[in-house]
């Protein structure tokens, strides 16, 4: 690692000072008693949503063993094949860590009551399903009195964001924890790229740019509904194509990059004002899209303080391919994430240009502490058995604003403000707590199988 005179001279001195890397360090030395209810100290946990990303949570969720003993109990999703699927993956790996016999797998959209209730008060729900239930999800949770970690984004709308905000001051009234899954900020090299950019190592942030390019991706561009299965579930199950479900692919795709820049300005933008479009309706073979989203976005959010933070998206195949982020500085520039959403190295360089002759400062991460989605599990596990505060809820609404905010701003060729998405009306899913298997889909198609689409500078006030 290289010094400057602005940083601390060595990695143990930046862990020891900036008291941001509590989780790397909580569990040496000191053996403090554990909280946890239960008599053989065995934390259970319940995994509600079991894609590709809940599975990865869980296990993450397990590997946390060398802070005592924890189990996955309780599975609910409303796919059987998923909810198999994710059970066979975690199984694989983690077995003796496993216990979700067949009457402890749940499905259908009660199925996240059934899961939690298998849990005592201090075990831990998971919430890995799309943010349409986050606010169903933990008012269970908080009810029940259980700890949770809940997938990022966490809302798409005004009313949903505050319900959340106000159901996380209760889980901390309760002395409850809740982790996010913005692993950004527990990336140690952005952790210690923080403290250098607050310690004035690149001087004033001036402008902040990221980037997220590349072909489609997940689930964001759909063709009609086939008919089969009912049209909520087939939203559910290609939900990156719906804002109600994901909030859209910018929403899902782009708030790691959005949350770990306005982290390094330790401020939420103000405005945002955007342009993006659709350049391919059709696939290769003509069928067309149906989807909400846009295939490229580009968003310039303002602070308070005047500065900017340009963020572009794109979702084009052939496209030139960018996926990472940087800060400029009035005395020089940072590389936050180098390649992807926080991939090493990060780095800090005197002037504007990230060449080698100017670089001040590289990240130098131990191995085991590489992982950033280990090291939030690890956090949150730390905080439940040592008791103390760890909620990231309001943090996490404020991110989700924030990325809505850009994706409305394009969505309707506006300028959007905090405080506008915030305190909007417009609910997209309202009465997610109330469906059932057999409950029709919040959007219905039209008679071509087409859904209501953004339609920039037509559409003003709402984004379809």
């Amino acid at each position: 690692m290289n010094e400057s005179p602005s940083t601390p001279t060595s990695r143990r001195e930046f862990l020891k000072n900036s008291g941001r890397l509590a989780a790397a360090s909580a569990l040496a030395g000191v053996a403090l008693p554990h909280v946890h209810a239960a008599e053989d100290n065995t934390l259970q946990v319940a995994l509600i949503g079991c894609g590709g990303r809940g599975s990865g949570a869980a296990i993450d969720a397990l590997n946390t063993s060398k802070q005592g003993p924890i189990k996955l109990i309780a599975m609910a999703d409303v796919f059987d094949a998923k909810l198999n699927g994710s059970y066979n993956a975690i199984n694989k790996t983690h077995s003796s860590q496993v216990d979700v016999p067949p009457d402890r797998k749940f499905i259908g959209f009660d199925g996240y009551q059934k899961a939690m209730d298998c849990l005592k008060p201090g075990d831990i729900a998971i919430f890995t399903t799309p943010l349409a239930f986050r606010w169903v999800h933990f008012a269970y949770a908080i009810q029940k009195r259980l700890n949770v970690f809940m997938e990022k984004p966490l809302t798409a709308d005004g009313p949903t964001s505050r319900r959340l905000i106000k159901l996380a001051e209760e889980a901390s009234a309760k002395n409850l924890k809740a982790g996010v899954g913005l692993m950004s900020r527990h990336s140690r090299a952005l952790q210690e790229l923080h403290q250098r950019i607050q310690d004035g190592e690149i001087g004033d942030i001036i402008l902040m740019r990221g980037y997220r390019m590349h072909g489609p991706v997940g689930s964001a561009f759909s063709t009609k509904w086939p008919g089969s299965p009912g049209e909520l579930l087939w939203q559910i199950r290609n939900f990156h194509s719906f804002l109600w479900a994901s909030g859209g692919c910018f929403s899902d795709f782009y708030i790691h990059i959005i949350d770990h820049l306005c982290w390094m300005k330790n401020a939420w933008p103000v405005s945002a004002q955007a342009l993006g479009g659709r350049h391919y309706k059709t696939t290769a073979d003509g069928s067309p899209y149906v989807d909400q989203n846009f295939d490229s976005y580009s968003v310039e959010y303002t602070f308070a303080d005047g500065s900017k933070f340009l963020m572009d998206g794109r979702c084009n195949v052939g496209a030139k391919a960018m996926y990472f982020s940087h800060v400029q500085g009035s005395k020089g520039m940072a590389i936050a994430s180098n390649n992807g959403d926080c991939g090493l190295p990060s780095s800090t360089y005197k002037g504007q240009n990230p060449d080698r002759a100017n670089r001040l400062w590289v990240s130098d991460v131990p191995a085991d502490q590489r992982n950033p989605y280990q090291n939030e599990w690890n956090s949150l596990v730390d905080a439940i058995r040592h008791d103390r505060p760890y909620n990231e809820v309001k943090r996490g609404v404020e991110a989700s604003l924030v990325t809505s905010m850009g994706r409305k701003a394009a969505h309707t060729a506006q300028e959007i403000t905090f405080k506008e998405m915030l305190n909007s009306e417009h609910e997209y899913a309202p009465g997610a707590d109330k469906l059932t298997m057999d409950s029709p889909a919040f959007l219905k198609a039209d008679a071509n199988g087409r859904y209501p689409i953004p339609e920039p500078g037509l559409k003003k006030n709402s984004e379809y």
